[in-house]
C-alpha cells in the first residue's frame, strides 16, 4: 500500500509540476511514464489510478477528465500489468488514452475527433515509448525494477 501511495503522490507532483504540458488537447503528461510500472509491480495500478484522479481534480478540466481520464489510466494500467513484454505494456496507455481522452476532449473542445486522438496519441507515445521504455530497461538492468522478460 505504501508503494501505491508513493506512486500516486509522484504522479500528482509530476502532473502539476509540468501543468502547462499535462492538461489540454495537446499534452505531454510526463507523469504518464509511470504507467509502465504495473508491468513490473501490480500494486502500481491503483497508485496510478488514484494519482491520475487527484491530478485531474486539481487540473481543472472538469468531471470528464476526472472520471474519464482516471478510468482510462486504470484500464491501461490493468492491461499493462498483464502484458507479455515492455512494448505491449507501453502500447496500452497510448491506445487507451488516445481513444478515451481524445474522444471526450473532442466533445468538450469541438476540435475534430481524429485530431484530438492524434494529439493525445503523440504525447502518450513520446512519454511511454520514447522515454518510458528506455528508462524502464535502464532501471531493470540496474536491478531497480525487476522483470525477467523485458
Amino acid at each position: 500500500m505504501a508503494r501505491s501511495a508513493l506512486i500516486a503522490a509522484v504522479y500528482v507532483i509530476l502532473s502539476l509540476a509540468f501543468a502547462p504540458l499535462s492538461y489540454g488537447v495537446v499534452q505531454f503528461r510526463v507523469s504518464e511514464v509511470l504507467t509502465l510500472l504495473p508491468f513490473f509491480m501490480g500494486e502500481a495500478t491503483w497508485g496510478l489510478f488514484v494519482g491520475c484522479f487527484l491530478a485531474n481534480v486539481l487540473g481543472g478540466m472538469g468531471p470528464w477528465d476526472v472520471f474519464g481520464g482516471s478510468a482510462a489510466t486504470l484500464v491501461a494500467a490493468l492491461l499493462s500489468a498483464r502484458s507479455p513484454n515492455i512494448y505491449w505494456a507501453a502500447a496500452w496507455p497510448v491506445v487507451v488514452n488516445a481513444l478515451a481522452v481524445g474522444g471526450y476532449l473532442s466533445m468538450l473542445t469541438g476540435i475534430p475527433l481524429l485530431l484530438t486522438i492524434a494529439y493525445i496519441a503523440a504525447g502518450q507515445f513520446g512519454v511511454c515509448v520514447v522515454v518510458g521504455i528506455p528508462l524502464c530497461v535502464f532501471l531493470n538492468r540496474r536491478g531497480l525494477l525487476i522483470k525477467n522478460k523485458i
